[in-house]
């Protein structure tokens, strides 16, 4: 009996102590954690507070939108281990931290190494590969502190917090409290952060960026390796009520001829609200509009007569307004460019509204000659520009940044280039398809 009470407390014991070791392990050795307290994803759009500022597109001359880029107070560890503890709380004394910039990557700031590989990864010359281990060592991070007022206006707001892009990871706390937590280096993070934030009142935002973690295993590809956060930060205000996510998918029917537009739409507290969905041509003129009920979902979907069509030599356009209404009021208003086509494979061949096309496609990655991941604008259309002058009609984006760009694009001198460029954007999943299907 004694032998069993014993057997059974060591048993017990062993346990207990390795649910305390798998309770202790950090999130960036944890496979099973690859984003807490995250907001759901979604597809990619601005909601603004007005249909005329919705018409404008700019979401940076919206009041709901607030930058954060520019200098942050930063430090820089070589060793994980090494890097500052408690530094995200209030009173944390930054005054001899440097002035960093975000968007910026640690590597072409002054420190540690950029490294490239074709094929593995990075840590290949200091330590075995061994999911989902990766060392302190040389495991550099970087600790962020700013202070931000946020706009007295957004009270009674949700606000959220949008990163671009963080490599390898990202960890977030305002005011002293943890946030949440991301891996995914190249899709955009964004967290609810109005529990912990104060409009009006200057708040603190600190974040924390790693070289590597468990998730670095998922990203080895033939590009140079570099750390930081490469794309836009900034923090936006949506009210209670809003639209978390828009799915839009136009069609062609009758030979090509007509058009269907179906419109799916997720509500947040939008019980009793209502949205206006208004499909306007090149020339502001209303094809279709309506207005239906907004709970927690809406299906919408329209017959077109005779919609312009979509074709690289004919990029023709008509813009989508999503307006959500309480009663006559216009809470928020979304506008998405739509463009009548239809993409298929039949017979081994690619066809765009029914005419073959041949495949002349490029792989790209988002590097930039001065600022590597950090990519402007301006050089993505330069891309753009550069490869239909040189006949490519399709490009796999390894990131999603130049397909959300070109898909914002409005009909201004910007537009004028995109219609003469016609460079199609296909996802991952149909390369991998043209390629096992047509490539052998």
């Amino acid at each position: 009996m004694h032998k069993k009470v014993v057997l059974l407390s060591l048993v017990t014991a062993g346990v207990l102590a390795c649910s305390a070791q798998k309770a202790k392990t950090p999130y960036w050795l944890d496979p099973a954690m690859n984003r807490v307290g995250t907001v759901a994803p979604h597809s990619d759009y601005f909601a603004f507070e007005t249909v005329k500022a919705a018409q404008e597109g700019d979401k940076t001359k919206s009041s709901r939108y607030l930058s954060l880029e520019g200098k942050w107070k930063f430090s820089f560890a070589k060793n994980h281990n090494e890097a500052p503890q408690n530094f995200f709380v209030k009173g944390y004394d930054d005054s001899s931290w440097e002035d960093f910039s975000v968007p910026g990557l640690f590597e072409l700031n002054g420190h540690g190494d950029a490294v490239y590989r074709n094929v593995g990864y990075a840590w290949d010359t200091q330590f075995e590969s061994n999911p989902p281990f990766v060392e302190e060592k040389n495991n550099y991070t970087g600790s962020y502190r700013k202070q931000v007022v946020v706009p007295a206006s957004w009270m009674g707001e949700k606000v959220y917090l949008h990163v671009g892009s963080a490599t390898s990871n990202l960890s977030v706390w305002v005011n002293g409290k943890f946030v949440g937590y991301s891996e995914d280096s190249k899709s955009a993070a964004e967290f609810d952060v109005t529990p912990y934030l104060t409009p009006g009142k200057e708040n603190l935002i600190a974040m924390q960026v790693m070289r590597w973690c468990d998730g670095s295993y998922f990203e080895s590809q033939d590009f140079w390796r570099l750390t930081g956060i490469a794309r836009e930060v900034y923090l936006y205000a949506r009210p209670q009520s809003h639209i978390s996510d828009v799915f839009i998918t136009p069609d062609l029917t009758n030979n090509y001829t007509d058009g269907t537009l179906r419109v799916q739409l997720q509500g947040t507290q939008c019980k009793g609200k209502s949205a206006t969905l208004t499909l306007l041509d090149a020339n502001d003129k209303v094809v279709k509009t309506q207005t239906v009920p907004m709970a927690a979902k809406a299906d919408v979907e329209w017959s077109i007569s005779n919609p312009l069509k979509w074709t690289a030599e004919t990029p023709n356009l008509y813009r989508l307004r999503i307006d959500l209404l309480d009663g006559n009021k216009v809470l928020e208003s979304i506008e998405q460019n739509v463009g009548f086509r239809k993409i298929e494979i039949r017979n081994a061949q690619f066809l765009v509204n029914g005419q073959p096309v041949l495949i002349k496609g490029a792989d790209r990655h988002e590097m930039d000659p001065d600022g590597a991941y950090v990519v402007s604008t301006e050089r993505m259309l330069q891309d753009i520009q550069l490869m239909k002058q040189h006949n490519i009609n399709v490009c796999l984006f390894h990131v999603h940044t130049i397909a959300s760009f070109v898909a914002k694009t409005p009909t201004n001198d910007a537009g004028v280039v995109f219609k003469n460029v016609g460079v199609v954007a296909v996802t991952f999943k149909v390369c991998l398809f043209v390629a096992r299907n047509f490539c052998q």
